[in-house]
């Protein structure tokens, strides 16, 4: 019998363990953040970046379509690509734009990147994107609040530059996975480099 219960004890330990594993967040190392976001340069810059032009296309665009479901990216969403940029794991709280503990640390990491020699004079825009469940111009509120919110903590907590970085809400107009609009992979907060500021 107490072979059982040691047996029956390390197996719940190595659950405990496996499970904890997979619900923490993926850390992000210094060379990949640096790798992923070196190298906008001057074609970055020329390319040019208007956030507030962005944000009334799709406004209007919601406006003329219907807050139902997104249609294809709009042609200045796929040009978006073309910057060096990296997907990070920010989760939030539901239905909210605060930023768990959990994901305090990846946001200090993103910071380090952004101090980098590598990166320091580039100008940065963090992206919300959210899933395609609910009304798209809900969604397109609460990915402006949420990339503000990481924004704001990389300002404020990380000490980057105001200047370095901007909030751009895209909402569902940018799915990951646009087969499956309420997957979890479609809600995601991407960094861009735009260029040198």
């Amino acid at each position: 019998m107490a072979g059982f219960s040691k047996a029956l004890l390390a197996s719940l330990f190595s659950i405990l363990v496996a499970t904890s594993s997979a619900s923490a967040q993926r850390v992000l190392s210094e060379g990949e953040i640096i790798n992923s976001l070196a190298g906008s340069g001057s074609a970055g810059a020329a390319a040019g970046f208007d956030v507030a032009a962005i944000r009334g296309e799709i406004f209007e665009r919601i406006q003329v379509e219907g807050t139902e479901s997104a249609a294809q990216p709009m042609p200045v969403l796929q040009s978006l690509s073309k910057f060096p940029n990296l997907a990070i794991e920010v989760q939030f709280d539901f239905d909210s734009a605060w930023i768990r503990p959990a994901s305090w640390q990846t946001i200090g990491y993103i910071a380090d990147g952004l101090h980098h020699p590598l990166l320091a004079g580039d100008r940065f825009v963090v992206v919300g994107h959210t899933d395609g469940k609910g009304a798209r111009d809900y969604n397109l509120d609460l990915s402006q609040r949420r990339a503000e919110a990481v924004a704001e903590m990389l300002i404020s907590t990380f000490r980057i530059p105001p200047d370095q970085v901007v909030a751009l809400g895209l909402g569902e107009e940018q799915l990951a996975d646009p087969n499956n609009p309420e997957a979890a992979i479609n809600r995601r907060v991407q960094l861009l480099n735009i260029g040198p500021r």
